[in-house]
């Protein structure tokens, strides 16, 4: 699944020919599966709250696009107010 923190500006045609700015934004989504159940769970790191679930990573990317995009147009302040560093693995011997 791609990172879904970059923010830039694009200009595109929209359907009567007219020049539009569009805004694209790349979140970063964490994956995990649970073990129980076996089904895949989506979380956007920038968006708290924002997350989603699927038995498959092709239907929970479009899920959780689809969970982004209803975030992003909710009434709520969607003030992104942290920045995506890095995934760790850390690894303890007892």
């Amino acid at each position: 699944m791609p990172d879904v923190s970059l923010r830039e500006a694009k200009r595109r045609s929209n359907p009567i020919g007219k020049s539009e700015v569009v805004m694209t934004h790349t979140f970063h989504v964490v994956v995990e599966r649970d073990l129980e159940t076996k089904v895949l769970v989506a979380s956007v790191v920038e968006l708290p709250g924002c997350y989603t679930q699927a038995h498959d990573l092709t239907e929970l990317e479009s899920n959780i696009r689809e969970a982004i995009a209803l975030y992003l147009d909710s009434d709520e302040e969607t003030d992104i107010d942290s920045e995506y560093v890095a995934t760790l693995s850390v690894e303890l011997t007892k």
